[in-house]
This record gives structure tokens, sequence and C-alpha cells, in this order.
């Protein structure tokens, strides 16, 4: 008979802690191997997590290891909701901890993702609505799980969605911090995918960064990939850190909610409860009000010009080396190391990046995020803050706007005499300043994505019913603004819906047509 000292084979037939028989293996992960087994003492059916043996494992890392599964148990415990794992008991066996939890009767999520593939937006959305619910309860609870990912979202067969392995949770604990953080000084754990972009640079997690997670959780439910991945470590959290999320295609009503969660800001990102109201609307397939908090007061925008006085397209370089620095520096100094960890389910995979997709903007002030106005409602021809601006678009070289049109305010704003200016102006050239509210992608002529253009004054040429419909939170359209985009590419198309001053399937004021 097998005991539970042998992780590293077959466990079925052991009795653990004299009271449990393991029955047979669900998975494994990077802490433990999670088996089937009968309560012998109440006659039920249990899951039990039994910590892997490793053969190469120091005294002190096998400690941390046993520390690590004592305070799993205990944040998970410390939350009381029915969308979390239940802990029935902690034991010893061998000297191990083992967790004795409920067994939940179906697939993770990753399982089902597996086996038929993208899911409908708004079943996504309801499933991520209950995960959503359990992360508010856990966050009032003082507890952030920090590793929410497909595999550890659990199905049960009746509708339940319960979240799991909190192997890496921290907990709040005043007076106790020491003692309530369960990741080792120096060293990022959880799962690189859906690591938010503060935890990539090794900033203090918050509840905004769970959001992120879900987020990415959702856009690899209904999208099929994750957005982020690249072939190595320092790449993907390169991505994670400074590139603009790409467009969702298969989406739909759950785009805008994604950017929202998304958000590169933590400050900006909703919170549990404003999105779980977000995707409990999408779910049935009511109007999605998109909300998000507002950053702090004291936020500025990052300085467009360089002590060097660069030109724009070499301050965006400048960003992103800085931003790439950054993610070196989470990897390397001080000997920081990343845990590339699996769920316990044993069926966690990485997702290949998204087929098709132009390569991101490196600029984290734009994301494309639908952005509401005062009281929740959206607003359209509002600007978000720090949105950089492209060399000759209606810029001086110190970055001030030429037309005075720097700051975007919402239509029908306008307070001066007369009647108010049209929304795009002539800037010589056969060209023509508009402004764009917020990151939008470009097209070709035939419909494919070539790249990225900027939020901020743009020029433009001309516009033209193209008989494609895109749209964002209320607005819609089927006329496009042809410019050269942010990435290199030359007469190509922005959605008219992206500039600022039009109306729903009505061509930009001053904006001629092609």
């Amino acid at each position: 008979m097998a005991t539970a000292g042998e992780t590293g084979g077959d466990l079925t037939g052991a009795l653990l802690g004299g009271r449990y028989r393991v029955t047979g293996e669900i998975g494994r992960g990077g802490m433990g191997v999670v088996c089937r087994a009968r309560d012998e003492v109440l006659g039920r059916e249990v899951a039990v997590k039994v910590l892997r043996a490793y053969t190469d494992a120091s005294a002190p890392e096998l400690d941390d290891l046993r520390v690590r599964m004592q305070r799993e148990a205990r944040a998970a415990a410390r939350v009381r909701h029915s969308g979390v794992i239940t802990v029935h008991d902690v034991i010893e066996q061998d000297g191990r901890p083992v967790i004795v939890m409920e067994l939940v009767d179906g697939p993770s999520l990753d399982d089902v993702l597996g086996e038929r593939g993208p899911m409908d937006p708004r079943e996504a959305a309801g499933i991520g609505a209950k995960v959503l619910d359990a992360l508010d309860a856990a966050h009032q609870a003082g507890v952030l799980h920090r590793d929410v990912k497909p595999g550890n979202v659990l199905l049960e067969r009746g509708g339940r969605v319960v979240l799991t392995d909190f192997g890496i949770a921290s907990m709040e604990a005043p007076g106790d911090e020491a003692a309530t953080k369960l990741t080792r000084g120096g060293e990022l754990v959880g799962s690189l995918d859906f690591m938010a972009p503060e935890r990539a640079q090794g900033q203090q997690p918050g509840p905004a960064s769970d959001i992120w997670s879900l987020g990415m959780t959702l856009y690899a439910a209904v999208e099929g990939a994750s957005p982020f991945r690249r072939s190595s470590v320092y790449s993907t959290l390169t991505a994670i850190v400074t590139e603009e999320l790409p467009e969702p295609r298969r989406a739909g009503p759950l785009a805008p909610v994604l950017r929202a969660l998304m958000h590169k800001d933590p400050a900006v990102r909703p919170s549990a409860a404003q999105a779980r109201e977000m995707l409990q609307a999408v779910a049935a397939g009511t109007e999605t009000l998109v909300t998000r908090a507002q950053p702090p007061l004291t936020r500025q925008p990052e300085p467009l010009v360089s002590p060097e006085g660069g030109r724009p397209t070499e301050r965006r370089r400048g960003r992103a080396l800085l931003a790439a620095a950054a993610a070196v520096v989470v990897l390397a100094a001080g000997g920081v190391a990343y845990a590339l960890t699996s769920g316990d389910s044993g069926n966690g995979t990485a997702a290949a990046p998204q087929q098709g997709a132009a390569a991101p903007s490196l600029d984290t002030s734009t994301d494309g995020t639908t952005r509401p106005g005062q009281g929740g409602h959206r607003v359209r021809g509002e600007e978000p803050p720090g949105s950089s601006h492209k060399p000759g678009h209606g810029k001086h070289e110190d970055g001030r706007p030429t037309n005075g049109t720097g700051s975007a305010t919402p239509p029908g704003s306008y307070k001066g005499d007369g009647p108010p200016p049209p929304p795009c102006t002539p800037a010589g050239a056969g060209r023509y300043n508009c402004t764009t509210w917020h990151g939008a992608a470009t097209y070709n002529q035939g419909g494919a994505r070539v790249g990225t253009l900027h939020a901020g004054t743009n020029y433009f040429y001309c516009q033209a019913d193209l008989g494609r419909r895109e749209t964002s939170g209320r607005w819609t359209n089927t006329w496009w603004a042809r410019t050269d985009d942010d990435s290199g590419n030359t007469n190509v198309y922005v959605s008219d819906v992206y500039l600022k001053g039009g109306a729903n399937d009505q061509p930009v004021p001053g904006l001629p047509t092609c």
C-alpha cells in the first residue's frame, strides 16, 4: 500500500490521517497532488491535497512548501462563501500537510475550454460574475487570491462556480505581516499569462490585481488565446506591462467589460462589485454600462518631452525600453525568481499567442478602454489622461496641440460664442486634424487589421462609408477615416466611432469624403 510520503507515485488505497481513504488521483500541480478520497468517519466523498515530495528539495524549501499549504487552507477557510472551495480539515501524514476539501462534481473552466474551444461571451460573463461574487467576499475578508485563471475555476454540474487553489493567496493581518504573506522575498509567484501589470513590475498587489486576472481569464475563454503570451518569460512580462490589449474579436458585448477589467492602471479598474454588475448585465443580454474607479487626483500624465528633447517617436521607444528595463529588474535584480505554477488540477496549459493579431502599441496610456463620463454615462470624445500623439499630427515638438484641442470634451459641451467649430480642421497638404478620443485599431481597405492609432490629435485625409460596422459602447458607425497609423502603415482606416464630435452612422463634420 502506498503512503502519503510517496507522492511521486500513485496514492490510491492510502489511508491519510487514519480517516481519509484515497480512491483516485484528480490532478497534479507545482505544489501538491489532488486526489479523490472517502471520509471513513462521516462517509462522504472529499478531495485531498497532498504536498508533493521533491527528492532534490532542500529542508528550507520543503519547510516553505509546508507553510504555504497550511496558509492556503487558512486563506480559503477565512472566506465564507459558496463560490469559494470549502476546507474541511488539515492533517499531517509522514510529516507533510494534507488539506481536506469539498469534492466539486465538475470540470475546471480550463477543461471545458480544452474540450469545447472558445466560449459564448454571455456564458463566459455568467461564469465571471459568479467568480467576482467570490472574489468580492474574499477581498472583504482581507484575502487576495493572486492566481485567478481557468484552471482554478471549477464548474459544478448543478451550475455552481467555485474558486479554488488559494496556494499563493495573501491575507491581511495587522501586526503579523511576515506570517501572512505566502511569497518569499524577491519572488513573484503565480501563472504568468494571467499576472497583472503591477505584479509583473514587482509592485504591491491589491484587489485590482485579481480583477485583471479574471479579465484575462474571460478574454482567454472567449477569444481562445492569451493575448500577451510570448516565447519567453521576459518577453511575456514586457508585453503585459507595455503592450495594448488586442481588440477582442469574438467577445461581442463582453468586449468593453474586458477592456475595463484589464486597464493598465489598477486605480481605474472597477471594483469586484462593480465588475460583477457589468458581467451580470452582459449575461442577461441587457444594456451594459461600463464603469470604472476614479484615478487619484494627484496622478499626473507622464511628460511627453524627454530630457534629450527627442521627437515623439523616440519618446515612445524610450518608454518601451524603460518598461522593458522594469521587467528585467523584476526578473534579475537581487536574484529575483519567477515561479511558473500550474493549477493543482494538473491540467493547466499555456495558451498560444493570438494568431493574426498585429503587434500592439507600446504606449501604456491608451489601452482601448471604454471611458464613462460623469454619473457613469459613457461619453464619446473624452480623451484618456496621458495619451500620446504621433509626429506631424497637429503637435508642436513639445507636445502642445497646434489647434488648442488637446483636451477632449463631450459632444454638445461647446460653450463659446456662435456655432461650435467643426471637429476636424484643415491642416494643409490635404490633411485634416481630428481628435481620436482613445486608441483604436487600424485596418486596410479590405478589412484586415494592420496596426494601431493612438489617442489625441491626429491627421486624416478623408472618410468613406465602407459598409463595415464598428461599435464601441453605445457608439456605432459604418464610416471610416483614412490616415497613417502609429504602427508605420499608410493609407489605413480607423472607424469614425473613435473620432471626437461625430454621431452614430454619420460622417464626422469637417472631414471630406474620399
